[in-house]
């Protein structure tokens, strides 16, 4: 029997600015798994994310800290830290290129999203796929212990949008 099940499959539609997913996490399991693929753009732009409650609304309290180690093959590899911040800016850095047909990734790691009396934490990787290849590693929390239903991920500036992005959420089973 496999450790992951899947939850959830949603697929962004073409010219939208972002998708929100709830009733993604539950009591059944401590760990989920989220997996993006085939993200293109209709613009460029980097990939913003919030938590969502259980009740369906952003959690946009500045409540948010990140770090981030970005390599692209283009530059030199660099940081970035940010803290009580109301969202998590570019979680995966899939900016920059995603408009002129590479196809961007990522795989993100949820801790305890279902728990009342801990933080929510992420890690995260991903990048792009082609002639700019670039990856990026990034760890996170969200600072309160509200049940954490679901996600939103947007673009960073507003106006660009997604031509395809396709989520997938599994729960992550562990044997004791």
């Amino acid at each position: 029997m496999s450790n992951l099940r899947l939850i959830n499959e949603t697929n962004a539609t073409d010219g939208v600015l972002s998708v929100t997913v709830t009733d993604l996490f539950s009591a059944d399991f401590d760990i989920y798994q989220i997996t993006f693929s085939d993200f293109q753009s209709n613009g460029v732009f980097g990939l913003d994310f919030r938590f969502v409650n259980t009740s369906g609304s952003e959690i946009s309290a500045s409540n948010y800290d990140k770090a981030m180690y970005y390599m692209p093959a283009y530059t030199a590899f660099g940081q970035v830290t940010a803290t009580n911040q109301n969202y998590i800016d570019r979680f995966i850095d899939m900016a920059g290129y995603s408009a002129t047909g590479q196809s961007a990734f990522g795989t993100c790691y949820v801790f305890n999203p279902y728990s009342n009396s801990s933080y929510t934490f992420y890690i995260a990787q991903g990048g792009l796929v082609g002639s700019n290849t670039s990856l990026t590693k990034s760890i996170g929390v969200l600072k309160n212990t509200d049940r954490v239903g679901g996600i939103k991920v947007y673009s960073d500036d507003g106006v660009d949008t997604f031509k395809t992005l396709k989520i997938r959420t599994y729960g992550l089973r562990v044997d004791s």
